[in-house]
């Protein structure tokens, strides 16, 4: 199976990826938590559970892109080795 992004943006798409799931599952935490900094305020939503269940959602997508980003690194240093195998 040939790769369907370069190497550099599969890699650039892990990084990204990986950053914004940790980021997000703090965020997330903090809103299901009830944290003072997310939930002090008047201007701050006033149910939590449902902004952290949108944030846990987005950390899905996120864990998505991850899988197919890290796939298709696979995939270019598989072709990069020679790993494939070939029935002739």
């Amino acid at each position: 199976m040939k790769p369907l992004v370069s190497a550099f943006n599969a890699w650039t798409c892990i990084v990204i990826s990986l950053f914004a799931i940790v980021i997000l599952s703090v965020i997330g935490s903090m809103f299901a938590n009830g944290h003072h900094s997310m939930m002090g305020s008047t201007d701050d939503p006033t149910d939590g559970g449902k902004v952290a269940t949108a944030v846990f959602g987005a950390v899905a997508v996120y864990g998505a892109f991850l899988l197919f980003c890290g796939s298709q690194a696979f995939l270019h240093r598989r072709q990069k080795s020679g790993g494939e195998i070939a029935l002739r």
